[in-house]
């Protein structure tokens, strides 16, 4: 028995490589010291045997097979040509270690081979895995899971994550229990419904406290993840793309890359470790020494009713308020005067654009801003000259239901991919355009890893040709937000709510897998056109400086008090974005369930800011204090409201924070937290943190 360590900043992962057979992982979780005898762990979770089981404990390898009798979800199921089931039968074939380790393994009498990979980033935490499968002759591969690993023991439930349109990123507690917890998505993109991430808390785990594992997949198709629980107590973690998702035979077959993280600090820890690593490591920034400029989107101010004096009016206004960039999104095509037409004609409406876009470009440029435009490339609608032209590019049926008024583009096929980027590259290559706004509005006719792959090469192929633009990944929102699409996109639009109450919830729990950098939040109109809630300027703003900030609203629509509150607002994120683009994400514990509190941490611990968000009426009279994290117990520490003129007439005591500047160590801040003033729901208190 061969034995290999991964260590990542705390985390260490062991895997056990016997003779004959697939290699095991035999430990998972905080990171041990460099002398430890892998040997030793190994034999230290070997299970006993008792009546009722077979005489040896069929194994759980890196992909349990069903021919060794694994009573459990085997890690792969593939088929001949013909239909008819293989058992495949691994031997050891190979090992590599250099800046990765790679496993292989062989069956010569299928000719199959099976190889794993892993790497180790010291620096963001992050171990990164995958599988990869090859056959001499061409096989149909039903399911193919990246390394299958234990789930934890000392660990009552799992958090998934689900949600919906305009209401993203809700995560779902699930009791371990005998039996499979499991997640198909069957839409094609990641989904609002099926966010490709896992969180297995210890038991008594916080967002501050305790130990939890963490993995993400990152696949912007659909994906399969199963957490079982054997009859023998034994757990596994599964992920891979969703299941039949290659429908065609093939010779290899490659998992995305599976994400691993775990801390011995809460919840919050392996947030920090993904966050660094989709950071860092992950997106491929093309101007990173740009600081991110404030958006100015102009969908909520006027839809589809394109016209150039509106928009040039509406540029001055955002520019005054602080907008760095302006982004033209739907309607400025041909034809296109609602969502029923025109998708898939990329070509300037000379209708609504007598002159092109040129002279909304230039009054842009004029008052300091770049441009950006919106395009939706994947789709296609059925009154459109390229639908009339190739119906045979459409994927799926014409008789399928249709999403948004449209159907997809089979991107899959290379002459459409390449229709598609020359005309997106035509504009490009003709205007001054630094931005492009990508939508995704409608889930696939069915589940396709061929669609996937054909939008990650296009996107790729933009990327190379155009090497200066940056991408923003819309899906109805957040409907595709994942590791795969980010390696290609530098921004993600989290939601379609601009409502900053939902949004204050939304934020807080994609901090589980989001960084703030890429996370676009914008100030949207008085009246939410989702919700149509009605929330003060103040709050709308402090939540979008939460994130990428911008704005998209009509801005003519602003009081003269409401424009002082977003101008000064907005200054505060330009003042504070350069350290805040690398800062971590803290998910507090709050000890009121109405305040959603996160603290923003300086990568060298120097500085920090505190939102608390007030989400409903307490059911205390008083705020109770808020316990920050991560800071140098030793340490002092002076905090200040950056907003003390939010303060109500209805607070009436002298809480320190009230009346000025506290000085108190990390230890007290973190032990016994601060006394926050009385703040009505739907408010926000903006902490800043200096450590002396």
């Amino acid at each position: 028995m061969t034995h290999h360590r991964l260590d990542a900043a705390r985390q260490t992962l062991v895997l056990a490589t016997p003779a004959n057979g697939l290699p095991i992982c035999t430990y998972w979780g905080a990171r041990l010291p460099d002398n430890a005898d892998l040997a030793a762990v190994a034999t230290a979770s070997e299970l006993d045997l008792t009546g009722g089981m077979l005489d040896a404990n069929p194994a759980l390898t890196l992909c349990p097979q069903s021919s060794a009798a694994f009573p459990g979800q085997p890690g792969l199921v593939v088929r001949s040509v013909d239909g008819a089931p293989l058992r495949p039968v691994f031997s050891k074939a190979a090992t590599k270690r250099s800046d990765a380790l790679s496993l292989s393994y062989g069956d010569a009498a299928l000719g199959l081979t099976l190889t794993f990979r892993f790497t180790a980033d010291e620096a963001t935490g992050v171990i990164t895995a995958s599988t990869t499968l090859g056959s001499t002759s061409p096989i149909l591969c039903d399911w193919l899971a990246a390394p299958v690993l234990p789930g934890p023991q000392l660990a009552d439930g799992m958090i998934d994550v689900a949600g919906r349109w305009c209401d993203e990123f809700q995560p779902v507690t699930t009791s371990w229990s005998a039996g499979i917890r499991t997640r198909d998505n069957r839409t094609g993109r990641t989904g609002h419904e099926h966010v490709p991430l896992l969180y297995l808390p210890a038991r008594g785990c916080t967002n501050t406290g305790g130990e939890a594992h963490a993995l993400h997949y990152g696949w912007s198709g659909g994906h399969r993840m199963l957490a079982e629980e054997l009859p023998d107590g034994r757990r596994q973690v599964q992920f891979g793309h969703a299941s039949g998702s290659d429908l065609l035979p093939g010779q290899r077959f490659v998992t995305a890359p599976l994400y691993l993280a775990f801390s011995d600090t809460g919840l919050t820890g392996c947030a920090v470790s993904f966050q660094r690593h989709l950071r860092d490591r992950i997106v491929n920034w093309p101007k990173p020494d740009t600081p991110r400029p404030v958006h100015y989107n102009c969908w909520e101010a006027i839809y589809f009713d394109h016209s150039l004096d509106a928009l040039t009016a509406i540029a001055d206004r955002a520019a005054a308020l602080g907008a760095e960039r302006f982004v033209l999104d739907d309607g400025w095509f041909k034809g296109r005067d609602d969502d029923t037409t025109s998708l898939g004609d990329w070509t300037i409406d000379t209708a609504k654009w007598p002159d092109g876009l040129t002279p909304l470009i230039d009054h842009v440029h004029s008052l300091g801003m770049t441009f950006g435009l919106w395009f939706e490339p994947e789709m296609v609608n059925a009154d459109s000259d390229l639908a009339r032209a190739h119906p045979d590019w459409i994927l799926g049926p014409m008789d399928q239901p249709l999403g948004r008024g449209q159907f997809v583009l089979d991107l899959a096929k290379t002459d459409v991919r390449d229709n598609m980027f020359n005309q997106i590259s035509t504009i490009l290559d003709a205007h001054q355009i630094d931005y492009i706004k990508w939508d995704h509005n409608r889930v696939l006719p069915f589940n396709d890893a061929a669609q996937t792959r054909g939008t990650l090469d296009l996107l790729h192929r933009l990327r190379t040709t155009h090497p200066k633009l940056e991408i923003e990944s819309c899906a109805s929102g957040g409907g595709r937000i994942d590791f795969g699409i980010l390696h290609h996109t530098q921004r993600v639009w989290l939601s379609d709510s601009n409502d900053a109450l939902s949004r204050l919830r939304i934020q807080h729990d994609a901090a589980l897998l989001l960084p703030a950098c890429v996370t676009g939040s914008h100030v949207g109109p008085r009246v939410c056109h989702t919700t149509g809630r009605i929330h003060s300027i103040s709050f709308r703003a402090w939540v979008a400086a939460q994130r990428h900030m911008g704005f998209e609203m009509d801005p003519r629509e602003l009081t003269e008090d409401e424009a002082a509150t977003l101008t000064k607002v907005t200054a505060w994120y330009k003042a504070n974005r350069d350290w805040l683009r690398t800062a971590d994400i803290l998910r507090l514990d709050s000890a009121d369930p109405t305040v959603i509190a996160e603290q923003q941490q300086a990568a060298d611990g120097s500085r920090f800011v505190v939102f608390a968000g007030h989400a409903g009426t307490s059911a205390q009279i008083a705020p109770r204090p808020l316990r920050l994290t991560g800071l140098d117990p030793t340490a002092t520490y002076t905090i200040d409201l950056a907003n003390r003129n939010d303060i109500s007439s209805l607070s009436r005591g002298t809480p320190a924070l009230k009346s000025g500047p506290v000085t108190l160590t990390g230890r007290s801040l973190m032990s016994q937290g601060i006394a926050l003033p009385y703040a009505l729901p739907d408010s926000m208190w903006i902490i800043e943190g200096h450590r002396a």
